[in-house]
């Protein structure tokens, strides 16, 4: 670790306290706001859907100023989209609290990039523990944001307008400690200099398939069970303070393994470490549908957490196999889109089937992405046994 990682892993934490805060209130904000019931969950929605329509634009930008100013703009975003979400609220309007979730998608899609951009800090060999240990700085969201959000909820006379607007200072804070991050510089590129190959030929590597399933689908569960969690947790009676509690244990799940997933993944390799991700996703299913206590809720959220963190932290390793460093700004591009797209869906999908169907249908419904992604990787091992072999 070096004073860079540092400062971006402390970055990756105010990040994720914007995400915490976002998700533990955006989906009762929406309950309030909503006219109808089922249709809870779409501010959480719009904050993913922004995400996957940011990419793009992220990408350009990316490549043509760089990581510092890209992601101060990130930022710059991020305090805006927060004070039109209260301005939203302080109206009670459901369609500009929407709108407001989806401007903060800008942010998010370039908080997405930060562990990337760890990669690009670190010598080549200590790659996988740079993406990890910031990756670790996310702990600092999982304290800060859910007890940001209960403790600001009430200081305003809109429910939960007072955590939006802490948001914004959580975004200023963000953005002085990325002034001093020293990035590599943003190398020249001259007319003859090689483009890389074309994405659909990076897309088409097992590497990148797995990779990007790995990404896009521990991602989605993750969110799909999270983004219901809160709605359900209500409709079972419970506080909105253990809400707070499990939401913040559950991202202490989903941060804290960094400190040594990195260790592990070069010792054991990341399909493995993959592996236990996907088991830890099935005993996560398995908790939930035990029953509907507070323990149930903070022990299967906690160990969906650890899970994530697992496949996310080995699919990031693992894509950057992938690809050349000429090419490396369109496949994150493409494998964030996925991520976003299939956030997007588990985002709608949690509000409304929690709503109509139930906690239990819910947990079952997640098993199938869970089982489509272990077969992934086990179709990745046996490709890489037969090459090995014929070799």
């Amino acid at each position: 670790m070096n004073r860079n990682l540092w400062l971006l892993a402390a970055a990756q934490g105010l990040f994720l306290t914007n995400n915490v805060v976002f998700i533990t209130i955006n989906g009762l904000v929406g309950l309030a706001l909503a006219p109808l019931g089922w249709m809870a969950t779409l501010p959480v929605m719009g904050y993913v859907v922004g995400g996957a329509l940011s990419t793009p634009l992220v990408a350009r930008a990316q490549r043509r100023f760089g990581r510092q100013a890209s992601f101060q703009l990130g930022l710059l975003v991020a305090l805006l989209s927060a004070l039109l979400c209260a301005w939203a609220i302080s109206r009670g309007s459901f369609g500009l609290l929407i709108l407001g979730t989806v401007v903060a998608g800008y942010y998010s899609a370039n908080g997405q990039l930060y562990r990337f951009a760890a990669a690009e800090l670190a010598a080549p060999a200590f790659r996988e523990k740079a993406v990890s240990l910031v990756l670790a700085g996310g702990l600092i969201g999982a304290v800060l944001g859910p007890n940001l959000a209960a403790r600001t909820r009430g200081l305003t006379e809109a429910p939960f307008a007072g955590a939006y607007l802490a948001l914004t200072v959580v975004a200023l804070l963000s953005m002085a400690v990325m002034a001093f991050v020293r990035f590599p510089p943003v190398p020249a590129r001259a007319a003859d200099a090689p483009q890389g190959r074309p994405l659909g030929e990076i897309v088409r590597q097992p590497v990148f398939i797995v990779a990007a399933l790995g990404a896009a689908l521990g991602y989605g569960v993750m969110n799909l069970l999270m983004a219901a969690t809160p709605l359900a947790m209500q409709v079972c009676g419970l506080p909105f303070e253990d809400v707070a509690l499990v939401l913040e244990w559950h991202v202490i799940g989903m941060f804290a393994p960094g400190f040594f997933t990195g260790h592990l993944i070069r010792r054991f390799g990341v399909l493995p470490i993959m592996g236990v991700g996907v088991a830890l996703n099935l005993a996560c299913v398995a908790v939930a549908l035990s029953g509907v206590d507070l323990h149930q809720f903070l022990i299967a959220l906690f160990l969906l957490g650890v899970g994530w963190n697992f496949l996310f932290t080995g699919s990031t390793t693992l894509a950057l196999q992938a690809w050349r460093p000429e090419e490396k700004d369109r496949a994150q591009a493409a494998i964030n889109f996925g991520v976003f797209a299939t956030m997007a869906l588990t985002s709608f999908a949690s509000g409304a089937l929690v709503t109509t169907q139930g906690w239990t249908w819910l947990n079952l419904g997640s098993l199938l992405p869970v089982a489509l992604l272990g077969l992934s990787l086990l179709w990745l091992a046996r490709r890489r046994g037969a090459a090995h072999n014929a070799a």
